[in-house]
Order: C-alpha cells, then sequence, then structure tokens
C-alpha cells in the first residue's frame, strides 16, 4: 500500500499560531531540568536537535507551577525569573530550525506521585487513596489553595510569554491532578468544584480563564487530555464530550487527546503489545464534539498518521518515542527516504524505563545519543581504518553502522544466513514488528555505507582476517542455557529460538522458563489458538519484564488464556510432557505435544575471549558474549566502540 506523506506537510493553524507541518513532539519528561529551576544544555539541545529534524511544533514536558506542586521532581523554575534566561535559550534554538515551541505547564500529578519523589502527603481533588501507596490517603485541596493554584498559572503563562514560546499546553491528563477533578471517580467534594460536569470541571476551566488573561486573545492554549480512561469505573469516551465542549467554550484552542491513565498505565506510555496506533479510536467521537484541532498520540508509525489524516479526525499527529528514536525522521520524510527512518521498537527501557528505574535522564534503546546530542556527534576520522566486525546481532550492526559512518572500511561477519541475531530471530509475532523494522532498517543503511557482509562465514582466533584489521569488534551474542535434565534431548523438545524460527507442531505446549523470551512465545503461540502452558520456578512469570510492558505482557497471556504454573521445577522431560517439582515436594506431568525450553541465555564467549587474548590491542568485546542483557545495552555498546576509534 503506498501513503502520500505529503499529508504530514500541510501547514495548520492553532488560533494564530501558524505550524509548517502536522508533526508535534509529544510532551515527554526528560529529567533534565537542574535543581536550580534552569534547564541543562542537555536538554536544550535534545529539543533543539528535534527541531531541526524537522518537527513543526515541539512540545515541553511537564513543567510544574511551583516546587510544592513538582514534589521534588526536576522542573522549569516557572515561579521566578531566574529560569527565564535559560528558556529562552531552549526557544530561540528552537525557532532556528523555523519550528514553534509549546510549553506544557502541570499542577501537578496528585495522588500519582512517584513513591521516590518527595515527601508530603500528596495533594487531590479529593481524600483519594494515592496510587503508589493506597494506604496513604491524599488531602484535599482547600477553596484558598485552588485560588492560589489560579494565580500560580498565570504567573506560569507570564512565564512562557517572557521566555518566548508559543503556545501553552495545559496537562490534564493521565488521572493528574487536574484530571482528579474533572473525574467523578476522583471527584467526591460537595463544593463548586464538584457535583455536576460543570462543577467537575470549574478547576479546569478557571486554569483556562487565568492563562488566557495573561496571554490575550490571539496566543494558542492547548489542553491535554485523556477521553478514555480504558478501566471499570473510570471515565469514559462518552462521559469525556461535555468536558472537551465545557473546554472549548471556555477559550481551548487546540485538544491533544489519547487514553489511559495510571490505572491502565500501559496507555500513558503505551507498549509493543497495545499495537500501532492505539489511542487514535478517540478522535472520531471527539470531532463530532469540538471545531479546534484536535491532536493524536499514541505508537503512531508515518503510515498510521497518514490515515488518521485521510480520516479527517485529526488534525496533528503527535510522535513522541519515534522522535526520540530518529529526530531527524521528518526530514527524511519530507525528502522521500521512509526507508532511512530508525524506528521505535517501542521497548520503554532506555526513555520511561530509565526514568522510572534510575530517576535519571531518559535516553534510548536504539539512539544512544539521546540525551547527550552535543557530546555524541558522530564525526569521520582523520585516518581510514579497517575494521572487523564478528556477529550480526544489535551490537555488531550498530558497531558497524558508526564505523562506517566515521569512515572506516568495515567488514562484518555473521556466521549464520541472515543479520540480527538471536534478537532478530525471535521477532516473528506481530507485537515485534518494530524489531523487525530495526533489522531491515541496519540492513538498508549498510548496505548504503558499504559495508562488506559475508554470512555464513564463521570467524575464529586463527582466521586471518583478524591479522591485517586495525580494529576487531566481537558481539558474537549469547546461546540457550539448557539444565542437565533427562529428556531435554528428546524429540519433542525445541530451543526457544528455534520455536521461532521454524515454528513448533501440535495443538498442547509447555514452555519450560517464564522470562520474557518465554512469555513473548507463550503469546504468540495462543494467538494462533494453541494452547499454552509456561511452567516458571519463581513466584511470577515476567519478573524481568519492565514494569509497564509487563501490564500489558500480563494482560494478554490473560486475554488469550495461556496457563502459568509458578513455584514449580522442571526435573525432566518425557513422550507424555514435562516432570515438574513443587515446593511441596511432589511431583507432577504437564501434558505437552511440544515442549519449549526458555531456560534462558548465557555468553558465547569462546571464541570472543579466544581472539580478544591473541589480539588484545585492537579487540574489543560486544554485547551478550560479555554479560547477557537487552539489546539497548548491546547497540550502546557498538555505538561507543565505533565511537571510540581514534
Amino acid at each position: 500500500m503506498s501513503y502520500d506523506y505529503n499529508k504530514l506537510w500541510q501547514p495548520i493553524k492553532i488560533n494564530k499560531m501558524r505550524l509548517k507541518n502536522r508533526i508535534m513532539l509529544s510532551a515527554m519528561g526528560t529529567f533534565t531540568p537542574m535543581q536550580d529551576g534552569t534547564d541543562s544544555e542537555e536538554g536544550i539541545r535534545y529539543y533543539e536537535e528535534r527541531a531541526k529534524g524537522g518537527a513543526g511544533l515541539i512540545m515541553t514536558g511537564a513543567m510544574f507551577l511551583s516546587e510544592k506542586t513538582a514534589q521534588g521532581g526536576p522542573t522549569l523554575a516557572l515561579w521566578s525569573t531566574r529560569a527565564i534566561p535559560k528558556a529562552t535559550v531552549m526557544v530561540e534554538r528552537v525557532h532556528r530550525w523555523g519550528a514553534k515551541i509549546g510549553l506544557q505547564i502541570s499542577c501537578g500529578t496528585g495522588r500519582n506521585g512517584m513513591p521516590d519523589i518527595g515527601e508530603r502527603v500528596p495533594i487531590s481533588s479529593s481524600p483519594n487513596p494515592a496510587f503508589y501507596n493506597p494506604e496513604m490517603i491524599c488531602r484535599p485541596l482547600e477553596i484558598s489553595e485552588i485560588k492560589e493554584i489560579m494565580n500560580e498559572f498565570s504567573a506560569a503563562a507570564q512565564f512562557a510569554i517572557n521566555a518566548g514560546f508559543d503556545a501553552v499546553e495545559i496537562h490534564g491528563h493521565a488521572g493528574y491532578l487536574i484530571d482528579q477533578f474533572i473525574s467523578p471517580q476522583w471527584n467526591s467534594r460537595t463544593d463548586e468544584y464538584g457535583g455536576s460536569w460543570e462543577n467537575r470541571t470549574r478547576f479546569a476551566r478557571e486554569i483556562v480563564e487565568s492563562v488566557r488573561k495573561v496571554v490575550g486573545p490571539d496566543f494558542p492554549i492547548i489542553f491535554r487530555i485523556s477521553l478514555d480512561h480504558m478501566y471499570k469505573g473510570g471515565r469514559t469516551l462518552e462521559d469525556s464530550m461535555p468536558i472537551i465542549e465545557l473546554l472549548e467554550k471556555a477559550g481551548v484552542d487546540a485538544f491533544d487527546v489519547d487514553s489511559g491513565c495510571y490505572e491502565t498505565m500501559d496507555y500513558i506510555f503505551p507498549t509493543c503489545y497495545t499495537g500501532e496506533a492505539c489511542m487514535a479510536y478517540v478522535c472520531e467521537e471527539a470531532r463530532k464534539h469540538v471545531k479546534v484541532p484536535i491532536i493524536n498520540a499514541g505508537n503512531h508509525s508515518m503510515e498510521t498518521a497518514v490515515e488518521l489524516l485521510d480520516s479527517g479526525n485529526a488534525d496533528i499527529i503527535s510522535f513522541g518515542r519515534q522522535l526520540i528514536a530518529d529526530p531527524q525522521f521528518p526530514n527524511k520524510l519530507k525528502a522521500g527516504h521512509r526507508e532511512d527512518v530508525r524506528p521505535c521498537i517501542l521497548c520503554n527501557e532506555e526513555c520511561i524505563g530509565r526514568i522510572f528505574g534510575r530517576l535519571t535522564q531518559l535516553s534510548c534503546t536504539v539512539n544512544p545519543s539521546t540525551g547527550l546530542e552535543t557530546s555524541m556527534v558522530v564525526e569521520p576520522l582523520a585516518d581510514k581504518k579497517k575494521i572487523v566486525v564478528i556477529g550480526a546481532g544489535p551490537g555488531g550492526l550498530e558497531a558497524a553502522r558508526t564505523a562506517a559512518i566515521r569512515g572506516c572500511d568495515v567488514t562484518l561477519y555473521e556466521a549464520s544466513d541472515k543479520i540480527g541475531g538471536t534478537f532478530g530471530a525471535i521477532a516473528t509475532p506481530v507485537f515485534k514488528k518494530r524489531i523487525r523494522d530495526l533489522i531491515k532498517w541496519y540492513e538498508v543503511q549498510l548496505d548504503k555505507l558499504g559495508v562488506d557482509i559475508k554470512l555464513n562465514t564463521a570467524i575464529d582466533e586463527n582466521s586471518e582476517v583478524l591479522e591485517s584489521a586495525d580494529a576487531i569488534f566481537v558481539a558474537t551474542g549469547s546461546v540457550p542455557f539448557v539444565p542437565h535434565i533427562e529428556g531435554r534431548d528428546n524429540a519433542n523438545v525445541i530451543d526457544v529460538t528455534k520455536a521461532h524460527v521454524n515454528g513448533v507442531p501440535g495443538n498442547k505446549v509447555v514452555i519450560c522458563g517464564g522470562g520474557l523470551s518465554g512469555c513473548d512465545t507463550a503469546l504468540e503461540l495462543a494467538m494462533q489458538g494453541k494452547k499454552v502452558t509456561i511452567v516458571e520456578m519463581r513466584d511470577a512469570c515476567a519478573a524481568d519484564v519492565m514494569s509497564i510492558n509487563k501490564i500489558s505482557l500480563d494482560r494478554m497471556l490473560s486475554e488469550y488464556n495461556v496457563e502459568i504454573i509458578t513455584q514449580r521445577k522442571v526435573v525432566g522431560i518425557n513422550d507424555e510432557g514435562v516432570v515438574v517439582h513443587s515446593r511441596d515436594g511432589s511431583f507432577e506431568v504437564i501434558k505437552a505435544d511440544s515442549i519449549i525450553t526458555a531456560f534462558g541465555q548465557i555468553p558465547n564467549s569462546g571464541t570472543a575471549e579466544a581472539i580478544g587474548n591473541k589480539y588484545p590491542l585492537k579487540t574489543t568485546l560486544i554485547g551478550d558474549c560479555q554479560k547477557t542483557s537487552k539489546a539497548g545495552a548491546a547497540i550502546r555498546e557498538g555505538f561507543y566502540a565505533a565511537m571510540s576509534l581514534q
């Protein structure tokens, strides 16, 4: 199917602000603001790079009204003039590339406050249980505090004007504080801010009015809102229609809409399992109720963006992680080079996962330069070098690509008949389409860069090609671990990687091991209609899966009736099935037509270490051949190996 990407390049106005195209950088927290309330050079450069890449509208991550509402989270000091000079620098560097920039303003997370940030009892519309600690009851805002918040929004709006921002976006999204006033499940107030839709939207409407008094009639006010909370008892799409009608009357110039809340967090940070354009469905109904432009986010590809624009149900497409993965994708698309767009693989690991897990600034699995754009510029070497890369998994592919960009003569050796390694081999299910896209992207880029790829060619420490190389990058990956259990070599036993490559016979399948690989395989087979059982020794499956992804994965395993048996150790395999031992000392046989071993991987270190020992001065080991990890770690190591060449 062909797509008219030119639709993305049609100009559009929000109030009096004219955008050069329909591509917006989603508002995403970067964790780059500094303790003094100014943004860091890394944060400014991050936004500038997305403007340079061709996005029409850049939206900052949520910036908070005050230290109180920020709850200790990093934010621009909207309450202080000290942050204006640096914010102005950010704005000017975005404008330099012809893009507009909006300031997203938030009055806080309320009951959704992260447990490791801030010490006080969270505020909310009503005495709601805190999301992360339901035993802690939030403190309802007093009327006097609400009035103070209105004053703070006015001050934040003045900050936006002084710094030169082109628009403001009010964060009424994701079950945060404004949403807690709007939504009946969180608003039990009996004063003028509770009860009817008019009263529950009063808080939001007064915010719009407070901003409008400062910015004037022509300045764009965008409102970000989830139109469908997607859980029983939450606000529905139908419920949300009178809300946006009232907000439009209050002066909102555009709506930035999607779905989900913290109770359905995998739609706040949508996963590979939720699918592409997973929240586009809310736009059709919204279009019937408001006349202002509609912006939509949610795992969009360039193709789903065109489809949604074609439908007429949305006017601007908001790309988040895709612009993290490839800031230049709009320019590439505009130039007619769709094949050069590096895909986001929807893994959540190094963007929100890094922030959630380490409270550090965002990065990207497939783009290690994210957040470090200034210090990670790929520049040609003064002298051309001859590089040998061994292994065409993600680490080897990235090492070869980056070395070639730096002007090196690169030869990539792969023992199998295709590139991608285990990472590519297991990417057969529909929900791993973006991984297949990434492997294809590497293939195209290496071809364009003139990298010589030699498939079906094993290399060891005695291979002559190593002698003449200036540098050797070894990325031989990992191999399956299978414990020494009786029957592991039976004809009905299949390694998890081979199960993806060759398929799985029979209808009844038992998977030994409930890590990510085992669970993804179970889901794929269950989607094919097979009856699948996972046996896991630990207390729960998917314990190694990033928490937000696990929400989606657990839900889908349940929807497809995958049976999960935990606290059982696989001790044998026979013609009937899998013999397991439970903690109470009993044994049982779980019957199966096919048995898949997914006990994990171990480093394929033998050849790697032998090469490193023979050529210690010019060998770098990359990825799983040292320590098994995720693809992002291998890609980062491959990138750094090539960047370290001198």
